[in-house]
């Protein structure tokens, strides 16, 4: 079974920072009509207003199933959700939203045959106390929401033969989007204040190493994944997805390379204790082995095109 031909796309989450490069992605393939954003409240960015942005709240199933409907949507990218640093705020938002509106998507794609693509996180990770062993023990409510958000995409599939997709994303860096509530917002705004005021207070220790992903390597796994041939697919919404790792302060190390006089300093904060909580390194062997996934960027490569962009985007605000 080849995969189906995507038609006209449906992105919930689209404001956001993944969401936004997508949609963008998605467009250059598809057409600007044929690719829908979909927010909740935020306003969509500029960079989207080419073609349809509405909004919706997929905890109305009524109204969610209408959307789909009146634009008659064969494939959903399931971005939207609560990230672990605001989940922690309020557990029961985080829960509702990643849980119970990820069951109203899946209902809907099983009622209409829609494909799916519906994301993880390395926040599905913690430690098991015991032995020290990075395991499928999560300290927040997000990973939480993202362990039993994988089981149920998976049951899907087995049940309902509903063709959904998922990646493990590890922390994401973007020019375009600055960063939303999640634990390695650090990653993302380092970037910015290096070139506005050329200092940053970290929120986590100079030694903190997590796996890392430029977005345009994120953007191009995603899609990589929704074009591989189904029968190729040996996991279906746990694969994991790897590119580097590093550490903050490795990381303000290679921005000021490039921005003399920059200066980082390290006050970590409740933060702290979720980035320790997740594994430093990912194995992405079955990514590579059933579709071919292969990153381009490094930390050097990633930091020059960050200073680039980040250089005329903040002189345009």
């Amino acid at each position: 079974m080849h995969t189906r031909e995507q038609k006209r796309v449906l992105i919930t989450g689209a404001a956001g920072q993944i969401g936004t490069e997508l949609t963008i992605a998605l467009r250059e393939r598809l057409g600007n009509e044929n690719v829908i954003g979909m927010g909740h409240r935020t306003k969509a960015p500029k960079e989207l207003e080419e073609g349809p942005f509405i909004y919706g709240d997929i905890n109305d199933l009524e109204s969610y199933e209408k959307i789909v409907d009146e634009y008659e949507i064969d494939t959903v990218y399931h971005l939207a959700a609560i990230l672990s640093v605001t989940g922690e705020k309020n557990p029961q938002l985080c829960y509702d939203v990643n849980l119970n509106g990820l069951y109203n998507i899946l209902e809907v794609a099983r009622k209409r045959d829609q494909r799916l693509f519906c994301p993880s996180s390395i926040a599905v990770f913690g430690n098991d106390e015991e032995t020290g062993e990075v395991v499928l023990k999560p300290t927040t409510m997000y990973g939480v929401t993202k362990v039993a958000g994988e089981l149920l995409c998976d049951y899907y599939y087995r049940k309902y033969a509903v063709d959904v997709r998922g990646i493990r994303y590890p922390g994401l860096i973007s020019w375009k989007t600055e960063p939303g509530g999640g634990t390695t917002d650090y990653a993302v705004a380092i970037y910015y204040e290096a070139i506005r005021n050329k200092k940053y207070e970290c929120f986590v220790r100079a030694d903190t190493k997590l796996p890392m992903m430029y977005m345009s390597d994120a953007i191009k796994g995603t899609l990589d994944l929704m074009d591989a041939p189904l029968e190729n697919l040996n996991q279906h919404s746990d694969y994991n997805l790897s590119s580097m790792s590093f550490t903050a302060g490795e990381l303000a190390e290679s921005i000021a390379k490039r921005i003399d006089g920059f200066e980082c300093t390290y006050v970590s904060d409740n933060r702290q204790e979720i980035a320790d909580s997740w594994p430093d390194e990912i194995d992405d062997a079955s990514s590579r082995n059933d579709w071919n996934w292969d990153p381009a960027y490094n930390l050097e490569r990633m930091t020059e095109d960050m200073l680039a962009n980040l250089e005329i985007k903040l002189k345009e605000e």
